[in-house]
């Protein structure tokens, strides 16, 4: 058996990634170790998602130049929702941008937001359950 484990996110700064993630987006912080020499192991994740985020903190300049641009500029990320009113109302009064209004779609109700470090994501809720 296989599955996605871990997708890594480039920060800035570790503390910078929790902040955004836990406190705005909601995600759980699942791990956050300290490998020693200023690098940490830090997971987080939506609320009972299989696969989760590591933060890894950017080092050099081609690492720190592919923050918030990991998807060359289109939208990489997709958070599933069962309730698309609600999670968009409580991440517009968290702060997060969005660079729309939601709109309907064949395959669901979506609206495209961006995290603070410019990665663009769909909160989406499918019309029919995920493929």
């Amino acid at each position: 058996m296989q599955r996605l484990a871990l997708i890594s996110l480039l920060v800035p700064d570790y503390d910078a990634g929790i902040a955004f993630y836990v406190d705005k987006m909601g995600f759980e912080l699942l791990e956050d170790t300290d490998m020693g020499k200023g690098k940490r192991w830090v997971r987080v994740a939506p609320a009972g998602a299989e696969t989760a985020f590591l933060l890894a903190r950017a080092v050099g300049p081609q690492q720190t130049a592919a923050i918030g641009n990991q998807g060359g500029g289109r939208v990489w990320l997709f958070l599933q929702t069962d309730d698309f009113a609600a999670d968009h109302a409580r991440l517009r009064a968290a702060g997060v941008s969005f660079e729309e209004s939601p709109r309907a779609e064949p395959y669901g109700t979506v609206a495209v937001m961006q995290d603070i470090f410019g990665n663009r994501w769909d909160l989406i809720q499918f019309a029919q359950p995920a493929p």
